[in-house]
């Protein structure tokens, strides 16, 4: 009498470790984190999913307000006024600086994108969770895709900053070209601080608490509402070199240079192109890899 075809298998595996016995029915481990290449290639056939995700998001944050996606640009402004009331008027900061409702509104504008695209990110993964229990999908999509939604508000603000720079006097030259190169290089320093934070964010949820608090201190260090060359001569030389290396300040002045023909080249910090493509990449390369090293634990804990 012949033993069943089950059992026969069962002996015939008895003893082997659990690796050989996956590798010998061509098992692999579920959720198991790919190679970088193949990972990235996944990331990129997703790209019209995190455009789609962005975009919904957008439509969905607005869609409660009576006043809808017009917020996208009213925020930013009502943030100008504010700040220009404490900073330009009670503070005085507008002392040295021509056309300092352009140049505050310039810098509110644009530290808001790194500052939206940082705390975004920052719950990004412990915000979706159900999104990423039920779907398999490269987790990166969901910073990656935070970070576009900030830019597409940026987009629509820009309008409005336009109409502004005009309004104040300054003129529409060749230099506004550079808002391109600008944009994308901020797009990646944001997308790579996005996804460092999306990691610890995933582990520690108490950070989504706490870095409101960071951002605001960054946000006082980064010339939004002063110009660090009036503090040039009352500041150690370390000091000003650790204020020309902050990225949001190097954005900053970036974007004033290529919106204000009043913002001269000589008033840049050294070598600043250098040093904000240097950020991008740092900031992209290191937030991608150290994002991608924990693919696996996203969603379990």
């Amino acid at each position: 009498m012949t033993a069943p075809v089950a059992d026969v298998a069962d002996r015939a595996d008895a003893g082997l470790a659990p690796a050989d016995l996956a590798a010998k029915y061509g098992l692999t481990l579920s959720g198991r984190r790919p190679s970088l290449a193949r990972y990235s290639v996944e990331l990129w056939a997703r790209r019209h999913f995190v455009l789609a995700f962005a975009t919904a998001r957008l439509t969905a944050n607005y869609s409660s307000a009576r006043l809808g996606q017009i917020w996208q640009v009213m925020t930013p402004l009502l943030n100008a006024a504010v700040y220009y009331l404490v900073f330009g008027l009670l503070l005085q900061q507008n002392r040295g600086i021509p056309n300092y409702i352009a140049y505050l509104c310039t810098g509110i504008f644009t530290f808001q994108f790194t500052q939206s695209a940082v705390l975004a990110g920052t719950r990004s993964i412990s915000g979706n969770l159900g999104l990423i229990r039920a779907l398999h999908f490269p987790r990166a999509c969901l910073p990656v895709s935070m970070t576009i939604l900030q830019l597409q508000e940026l987009l629509v603000s820009m309008s409005v900053l336009g109409a502004i720079i005009l309004a104040t006097g300054e003129p529409l030259t060749a230099r506004w070209l550079l808002i391109v190169p600008t944009l994308l290089l901020q797009t990646v320093f944001n997308a790579g601080a996005a996804m460092l934070l999306a990691r610890w964010g995933s582990k520690t949820t108490d950070l989504a608490q706490l870095m409101p608090f960071i951002i605001r201190t960054w946000m006082y260090m980064s010339g939004v509402f002063w110009s660090v060359q009036s503090l040039s001569a009352h500041i150690p030389s370390s000091i000003r070199t650790l204020l020309y290396l902050n990225p949001a300040l190097i954005f900053n002045e970036l974007m004033r240079y290529a919106l204000m023909a009043s913002v001269p080249a000589s008033s840049l910090s050294p070598h600043i192109w250098a040093t904000a493509v240097g950020w991008a990449v740092v900031a992209g390369a290191i937030g991608y890899v150290h994002f991608w090293r924990a693919e696996e634990q996203y969603g379990r804990g």
